[in-house]
């Protein structure tokens, strides 16, 4: 049982509600940009968003919303701030290692840094004033409403939700795309998007599906999502797809350039209303990103039926740190490899982290060094070589590169040596001594 979003959208709202909505969700921005810039650096350590709203309670704040909207808005701000700091912190780990060389040194530094007493240590702020630096707002389009400050009801077989305005006692009533069964529970987020109305909420997801029995390790792929150890090729669609989309957005947005070069000659002539002209009719974005949705819902189907297809048969599933690039020697031009390394690769991550939480199964990250240049027929030595996706074997056979990467990634879990930390010098220097060990044995036994 784990956590989801849904999303619902409203349907046939209509243009006063979303007027409303949209004035709300702009007064609430500003509120946001607000905390960001009182809060969004060192000024958020040692406190929390209670204590702002009981300090704004008592200074008898104004805003031109209702309590409940800026109250759960600057609870939802604080929190991003939060996460950002965070972050901030995770960014500066390995560096923590690389200057403390003792584990007193290096334990006695992550309390600082959990307790925000970073700034007490000169190399720990220097490194944080680096990586957390002061953040600004950007959300300008979202409401969120207290799980007990809205309503549900049906109306002609129909969900509908009932939410605060600006003012007080009157409410915005909201249809939306669903029935009463899988009606809107729990905090919700409004997120107004081109004239569309979203509204996230969450719920326990539940699968009875079990995991398999096997221990199976996988590869990520281009021509495909995972390649696995026991010789599956799953979600064999999914190059196809980034390619042919990444084609036409390429000549897509050739042409669009030209058109924003020709717009820009029109405003420098001080020909406004042909600018004006083009901009309104050749540089939307509407259609754009409902076909950048449906690629992306196409592409999420794919990779979460190829995560389920691996959970089916194993109860652990080992692979790569998934942060590593897409693409280890080979290239496949720009505008694949900046799809690969931006959505793809965190929807491969997200789906294959919630396939296995949710059946059970577990999943264990190895160290990715060199796992593509060792003979996974050969005890897992630095022998053969990878030319494009065949590897040749040692002993002169041939074996597809990717399957060959999959059995050494497998190889790498029961691996006590290699950790998944272990610097990639450290792993080449591991693997050299075995090699080399190894060819003295077969010459010695030869003789």
């Amino acid at each position: 049982m784990m956590l989801v979003t849904r999303i619902l959208y409203a349907k046939n709202i209509n243009k006063g509600k979303l007027k409303a909505l949209n004035e709300q969700a702009q007064i609430l921005g500003k509120l946001r940009s607000q905390i960001w810039q009182e809060y969004g650096a060192l000024k958020c350590l040692n406190t929390s968003d209670r204590k702002i709203r009981d300090l704004w309670v008592k200074e008898k704040r104004e805003f031109k919303v209702l309590a409940n909207a800026w109250k759960e808005t600057l609870r939802d701000s604080f929190n991003n701030i939060k996460l950002y700091l965070e972050a901030a912190k995770t960014s500066i780990k390995k560096d923590i290692f690389k200057h403390y060389k003792t584990k007193e040194e290096q334990k006695e530094a992550f309390i600082q840094l959990k307790k925000d007493e970073w700034l007490k240590d000169h190399f720990l702020h220097r490194k944080m004033r680096k990586a957390f630096k002061h953040g600004k707002n950007s959300v300008f389009n979202q409401i969120i409403v207290r799980s007990d400050d809205y309503k549900v009801f049906e109306l002609n077989n129909q969900c509908w939700i009932s939410i605060p305005s600006l003012i007080k006692n009157k409410r915005i009533k909201i249809p939306l795309n669903t029935t009463m069964e899988y009606k809107p529970s729990g905090t919700l987020r409004l997120i107004i998007k081109n004239k569309v109305v979203e509204v996230h909420s969450s719920y326990e997801k539940t699968d009875n599906r079990t995991c398999g029995n096997e221990t199976i390790g996988i590869d990520k792929g281009y021509s495909e999502v995972f390649v696995t150890s026991t010789n599956e090729f799953l979600g064999k669609d999914l190059g196809k797809i980034l390619t042919q989309y990444s084609d036409k957005l390429k000549v897509k947005y050739q042409r669009r350039n030209k058109l924003l070069a020709l717009m820009k000659k029109a405003q420098k002539n001080n020909q406004l209303e042909k600018a004006n002209r083009i901009f309104k009719n050749n540089l939307g974005k509407i259609k754009q990103n409902k076909e950048d949705h449906k690629v992306k819902q196409r592409l999420k189907i794919l990779i979460y039926n190829a995560c389920h297809q691996v959970v089916d048969k194993a109860k652990v599933v080992v692979c790569e740190d998934l942060k590593e690039n897409f693409s280890k020697n080979t290239s496949y031009g720009k505008n694949t490899n900046r799809r690969l390394n931006s959505w793809v690769k965190g929807l491969i991550a997200d789906a294959l982290k919630n396939v296995i939480a949710c059946r059970g199964s577990a999943l264990h990250l190895v160290n990715p060094a060199y796992t593509s240049q060792c003979d996974s027929f050969c005890n897992n030595l630095l022998l053969g070589r990878r030319k494009g996706n065949t590897f040749y074997l040692f002993n002169g056979g041939t074996i597809q590169a990717d399957y060959n990467a999959t059995r050494n990634i497998l190889a790498r879990y029961f691996d006590k040596e290699i950790k998944r930390n272990t610097p990639f010098n450290a792993v080449k220097e591991i693997l050299l001594k075995r090699t080399d060990s190894y060819r003295l044995t077969t010459v010695q036994a030869r003789l």
